[in-house]
Protein backbone atom coordinates (compact mmCIF):
# COMPACT_ATOMS: atom_id res chain seq x y z
CA UNK A 1 0.00 0.00 0.00
CA UNK A 2 2.75 2.78 0.59
CA UNK A 3 4.48 1.71 -2.51
CA UNK A 4 1.49 2.43 -4.25
CA UNK A 5 0.93 5.83 -2.82
CA UNK A 6 4.84 7.00 -2.92
CA UNK A 7 3.74 5.59 -7.10
CA UNK A 8 0.84 8.13 -7.41
CA UNK A 9 2.83 11.01 -5.30
CA UNK A 10 5.82 10.21 -8.12
CA UNK A 11 3.29 10.14 -10.76
CA UNK A 12 1.33 13.44 -9.35
CA UNK A 13 4.72 15.19 -9.02
CA UNK A 14 5.45 14.61 -12.56
CA UNK A 15 2.40 15.83 -13.57
CA UNK A 16 2.47 19.02 -11.69
CA UNK A 17 5.94 20.05 -13.20
CA UNK A 18 4.61 19.10 -17.12
CA UNK A 19 1.70 21.50 -15.78
CA UNK A 20 4.04 24.15 -14.63
CA UNK A 21 5.76 24.05 -17.67
CA UNK A 22 2.54 24.42 -20.01
CA UNK A 23 1.72 27.57 -17.47
CA UNK A 24 5.17 28.94 -18.47
CA UNK A 25 4.47 28.23 -22.15
CA UNK A 26 1.17 29.83 -22.47
CA UNK A 27 2.25 33.06 -20.21
CA UNK A 28 5.52 33.66 -22.66
CA UNK A 29 2.84 34.35 -25.70
CA UNK A 30 2.81 30.87 -27.17
CA UNK A 31 -0.62 32.14 -28.41
CA UNK A 32 -3.78 30.18 -28.70
CA UNK A 33 -4.07 26.86 -27.49
CA UNK A 34 -5.71 25.94 -31.09
CA UNK A 35 -2.26 25.24 -32.91
CA UNK A 36 -2.79 25.39 -36.70
CA UNK A 37 -0.84 22.78 -37.52
CA UNK A 38 0.76 19.23 -36.08
CA UNK A 39 4.06 20.66 -35.60
CA UNK A 40 2.73 23.50 -33.05
CA UNK A 41 1.07 20.48 -31.16
CA UNK A 42 4.06 18.68 -31.31
CA UNK A 43 5.83 21.69 -29.98
CA UNK A 44 3.85 22.30 -27.40
CA UNK A 45 3.73 18.91 -26.19
CA UNK A 46 7.62 18.05 -26.11
CA UNK A 47 7.80 21.08 -24.16
CA UNK A 48 5.41 20.09 -21.42
CA UNK A 49 5.68 16.70 -21.56
CA UNK A 50 9.00 15.94 -22.32
CA UNK A 51 8.53 14.46 -25.65
CA UNK A 52 5.64 13.35 -28.11
CA UNK A 53 4.13 10.47 -28.05
CA UNK A 54 0.74 9.06 -29.36
CA UNK A 55 -0.89 9.13 -25.76
CA UNK A 56 0.13 12.85 -25.94
CA UNK A 57 -1.33 13.27 -29.41
CA UNK A 58 -4.74 11.46 -27.98
CA UNK A 59 -5.23 13.61 -25.17
CA UNK A 60 -4.94 16.56 -27.26
CA UNK A 61 -7.57 14.47 -29.63
CA UNK A 62 -9.91 14.26 -26.66
CA UNK A 63 -9.55 17.50 -25.29
CA UNK A 64 -10.32 18.93 -28.84
CA UNK A 65 -13.15 16.91 -28.91
CA UNK A 66 -14.79 17.78 -25.86
CA UNK A 67 -13.93 21.74 -26.66
CA UNK A 68 -15.81 21.51 -29.72
CA UNK A 69 -19.35 19.66 -28.21
CA UNK A 70 -19.62 21.54 -24.85
CA UNK A 71 -18.60 24.53 -27.19
CA UNK A 72 -16.05 25.80 -25.08
CA UNK A 73 -13.29 28.26 -25.44
CA UNK A 74 -9.40 28.10 -24.10
CA UNK A 75 -9.65 28.07 -20.27
CA UNK A 76 -13.56 27.12 -20.19
CA UNK A 77 -13.57 23.70 -19.16
CA UNK A 78 -12.65 21.75 -15.87
CA UNK A 79 -11.32 18.62 -15.97
CA UNK A 80 -11.24 15.61 -13.44
CA UNK A 81 -9.13 13.43 -14.56
CA UNK A 82 -8.33 9.36 -13.53
CA UNK A 83 -6.54 6.89 -14.77
CA UNK A 84 -6.99 3.38 -15.48
CA UNK A 85 -5.92 0.52 -12.93
CA UNK A 86 -3.03 -0.98 -14.88
CA UNK A 87 -2.37 2.86 -16.83
CA UNK A 88 1.90 2.80 -17.09
CA UNK A 89 1.77 6.56 -17.30
CA UNK A 90 -0.33 9.69 -17.16
CA UNK A 91 0.50 11.18 -20.61
CA UNK A 92 -3.09 11.66 -21.66
CA UNK A 93 -3.97 14.50 -19.26
CA UNK A 94 -0.55 16.60 -20.47
CA UNK A 95 -2.42 16.27 -23.69
CA UNK A 96 -5.58 17.52 -22.74
CA UNK A 97 -4.26 20.48 -20.84
CA UNK A 98 -2.49 21.70 -23.57
CA UNK A 99 -5.73 21.50 -25.74
CA UNK A 100 -7.98 23.26 -23.41
CA UNK A 101 -5.55 25.05 -21.27
CA UNK A 102 -6.34 23.13 -18.10
CA UNK A 103 -3.93 24.02 -14.77
CA UNK A 104 -3.75 22.99 -11.43
CA UNK A 105 -3.13 26.24 -10.66
CA UNK A 106 -6.18 27.53 -12.23
CA UNK A 107 -8.19 24.65 -10.45
CA UNK A 108 -9.57 23.39 -13.81
CA UNK A 109 -7.49 20.49 -13.65
CA UNK A 110 -8.04 17.78 -10.61
CA UNK A 111 -6.25 14.45 -10.89
CA UNK A 112 -8.22 11.71 -8.83
CA UNK A 113 -5.92 9.74 -6.62
CA UNK A 114 -7.96 6.62 -7.26
CA UNK A 115 -8.24 4.47 -10.08
CA UNK A 116 -11.18 4.06 -12.36
CA UNK A 117 -12.65 0.26 -13.03
CA UNK A 118 -10.29 -2.65 -14.92
CA UNK A 119 -10.59 -2.39 -18.57
CA UNK A 120 -9.79 1.61 -18.87
CA UNK A 121 -6.66 3.38 -19.20
CA UNK A 122 -8.76 6.58 -18.14
CA UNK A 123 -11.93 8.65 -17.57
CA UNK A 124 -11.99 12.23 -17.80
CA UNK A 125 -15.15 14.62 -17.03
CA UNK A 126 -15.24 17.56 -19.22
CA UNK A 127 -17.64 19.91 -17.44
CA UNK A 128 -18.01 23.44 -18.61
CA UNK A 129 -17.48 26.58 -16.38
CA UNK A 130 -20.40 28.63 -17.24
CA UNK A 131 -23.14 26.79 -18.33
CA UNK A 132 -22.23 23.14 -16.41
CA UNK A 133 -22.74 20.64 -19.43
CA UNK A 134 -20.37 18.02 -18.96
CA UNK A 135 -19.15 14.85 -20.94
CA UNK A 136 -17.45 12.08 -19.51
CA UNK A 137 -14.73 10.09 -21.82
CA UNK A 138 -13.15 6.70 -21.29
CA UNK A 139 -10.73 5.32 -22.61
CA UNK A 140 -10.26 1.75 -23.43
CA UNK A 141 -6.86 0.22 -22.28
CA UNK A 142 -6.28 -2.11 -25.79
CA UNK A 143 -5.88 1.50 -26.95
CA UNK A 144 -2.42 1.50 -24.89
CA UNK A 145 -1.41 -1.35 -27.55
CA UNK A 146 -2.95 0.63 -31.00
CA UNK A 147 -0.74 3.82 -29.12
CA UNK A 148 2.33 1.51 -28.81
CA UNK A 149 2.07 0.66 -32.62
CA UNK A 150 1.69 4.18 -33.39
CA UNK A 151 4.80 4.98 -31.34
CA UNK A 152 6.90 2.48 -32.88
CA UNK A 153 6.09 3.30 -36.62
CA UNK A 154 6.21 6.82 -36.64
CA UNK A 155 7.85 10.06 -35.70
CA UNK A 156 6.45 12.98 -33.24
CA UNK A 157 4.02 14.75 -36.22
CA UNK A 158 3.32 11.36 -37.75
CA UNK A 159 1.88 10.28 -34.43
CA UNK A 160 0.21 13.37 -34.35
CA UNK A 161 -1.61 12.80 -37.30
CA UNK A 162 -1.90 9.14 -37.14
CA UNK A 163 -3.85 9.46 -33.93
CA UNK A 164 -6.09 12.39 -35.31
CA UNK A 165 -7.20 10.20 -38.41
CA UNK A 166 -8.36 7.64 -36.62
CA UNK A 167 -11.65 7.01 -36.25
CA UNK A 168 -12.91 8.13 -32.56
CA UNK A 169 -15.18 5.15 -31.61
CA UNK A 170 -11.34 3.16 -32.08
CA UNK A 171 -10.04 5.33 -29.35
CA UNK A 172 -12.84 6.69 -26.89
CA UNK A 173 -16.82 6.58 -26.04
CA UNK A 174 -17.89 9.52 -24.41
CA UNK A 175 -21.48 10.00 -22.69
CA UNK A 176 -23.08 13.36 -20.57
CA UNK A 177 -24.60 16.38 -21.16
CA UNK A 178 -23.26 19.07 -23.64
CA UNK A 179 -26.24 21.47 -22.94
CA UNK A 180 -26.72 24.12 -20.07
CA UNK A 181 -27.79 22.45 -16.82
Amino acid sequence: MLHRESEVSGMLTAVLKALTRLVMVLALGAGSARAQAPEQWVEWGDRIHGGFGSLVALGIRIGLDASQRLGAQRRELIVDYTDGPNTPCACVVDGIAIAVSASLGQRTLRLAHARTEEGLLARVVFTHRSHGGSLSYEIPYEVLGLMQDINREEQAAGRFRAVMSIDPTRLFRFAGNAGRN
